[in-house]
């Protein structure tokens, strides 16, 4: 055994694992099979945001004079921010090898594929035998029959953050968090987005209340939105809808959710099992094979990469013999860095109706606060969930600006057991954003103060 573990895959679940896991005195081995950082990193959360932050100033630009701010002639650069982009994953990603450096983690790039009993082989060349491995492998893009990728016409996420001009017509197939971020900033850039979801509404994982101020929003924008469709034939320029209608497709996204990477990594010769397309574990990434464990998104749902990082801590620890708490699937927040923004942690309304909880709800609308004005940004809400026996905090749910940032006040006030009353003694800061978490929570109770 010259390995305490080798993790496989070096994402934001697989690099996180290892380092903590040399910084609890295991000597650590990483295999990689592309670029350190995996998807999120290069090719998701991170690149992305990078080109929407690029939207978000063309639209202030275009609309300085709001603010009276004389710009003339602002208009975007598509190359200079996918190359903006690029750059910001590199610097990132040689970040990460510092870091594996830092803490004495062996990385090796190559194909890791399990033997069974604790061996590794990379790239067909047998590793020494560790006492326990972690699959961090990831996920890749679901296809449709029909629309699968080419990266031509029929894009991935990966052709949609490197165009190489921007298309005159965009379909989107899916609304969720990936799908939403590519319409909204296609759109800003002038294409012409249609986006199509099967469900009965976008962002199908948000409460529904959110999700309907989303869409109203987005339409406003200019975006085209079709719940309950799916496409049904591709032509040359057009693709027609299940309801019957054309729409201009010069490229399609395929935005339709991910499947885990559990195909040829040797999972056969153990006693791991496959279901629903991740492997199974238990509450802190154990399989059905000891000394073998799973993390992140090739261990399902919710696919996020500080859920990701948080299973490889926990992992990590378990391995040491430490006693970690599982990561708790309803405090972890989910955010989609459109325009406006949408972010949330724990139960939405329904789910909590569905546990037979008695509620109380509150709102606050961003048109009542101060600084959203001055910002230019009165387009959004707060939400906010308790369970009116105990006062806990069920769930929390907001639309609009910096909604992504805000969210973790309330997933810090979960995490902490604070009920109504805490947060009503909070004292926040004014003028802020922030305040419509306060008041959205006095709200429920009917004490807000501003509405």
């Amino acid at each position: 055994m010259d390995h305490d573990l080798i993790v496989i895959g070096g994402g934001p679940g697989g690099y996180v694992a290892a380092i903590r896991a040399a910084q609890l005195g295991m000597k650590t081995a990483l295999v990689e099979r592309a670029e350190l950082g995996g998807v999120c990193l290069n090719w998701g959360c991170i690149p992305t945001k990078a080109l929407l932050r690029s939207a978000e100033v063309l639209h202030l630009a275009q609309n300085a004079q709001a603010f009276g701010v004389n710009v003339q002639g602002a208009s975007h650069d598509l190359p200079k921010m996918v190359r903006r982009s690029r750059d910001i994953s590199a610097q990132l990603a040689g970040g990460i090898k510092h870091l594996l450096q830092k803490h004495k983690v062996e990385v090796r790039a190559g194909e890791a594929v399990l033997t069974g009993q604790g061996g590794v082989t990379v790239d067909g060349k047998a590793m020494p035998r560790a006492k326990n491995i972690i699959l961090a492998t990831g996920a890749r893009a679901r296809t449709l029959p029909g629309l699968e990728p080419d990266g031509k016409r029929i894009w991935t996420a990966q052709e949609a953050m490197t165009p190489k001009a921007l298309p005159k017509s965009l379909l989107v197939v899916g609304a969720g968090a990936i799908g939403i971020e590519f319409a909204s900033f296609y759109n800003a850039l002038g294409a012409k987005v249609t986006v199509v979801e099967l469900a009965d509404r976008i962002l199908p994982a948000e409460d529904a209340e959110i999700s309907v101020l989303a869409e109203k929003a987005f339409i406003s924008k200019g975006i085209n939105i079709f719940t309950k469709t799916k496409v049904e034939k591709l032509g040359k320029v057009t693709a027609t809808l299940s309801n019957g209608q054309e729409v201009d497709a010069e490229k399609v996204l395929l935005a339709v959710g991910i499947v885990g990477n559990t195909d040829g990594i040797g999972l056969e010769k153990t006693q791991a099992k496959v279901g629903k397309g991740h492997i199974v574990t238990g509450p802190l990434g154990e399989t059905g094979e000891p000394g073998l464990w799973a993390i992140g998104d090739v261990a399902g749902p919710p696919w996020l990469a500080h859920k990701a990082s948080h299973e490889g801590v926990a992992c990590a620890e378990a391995i040491a013999g430490l006693h970690p708490h599982p990561v708790d699937p309803l405090r972890i927040p989910g955010c989609t860095y459109a325009s406006p923004q949408v972010a949330s942690v724990g139960l939405s309304e329904q789910a909590a109706k569905d546990r037979g909880k008695s509620l109380k709800i509150g709102r606050f609308p961003f048109l009542a606060n101060g600084k959203a004005l001055a910002m230019g940004e009165a387009e959004g809400l707060v939400k906010t969930i308790f369970d009116a026996e105990t006062g806990e905090l069920l769930g929390a749910h907001m639309i609009g600006a910096e909604a992504t940032e805000m969210i973790q006040g309330f997933a810090v006030a979960m995490g902490l057991e604070t009920t109504e009353e805490d947060l009503m003694r909070t004292i926040f800061p004014h003028p802020t954003l922030s305040e419509m978490m306060h008041e959205s929570v006095l709200a429920a109770y009917g004490r807000a103060i501003h509405t």
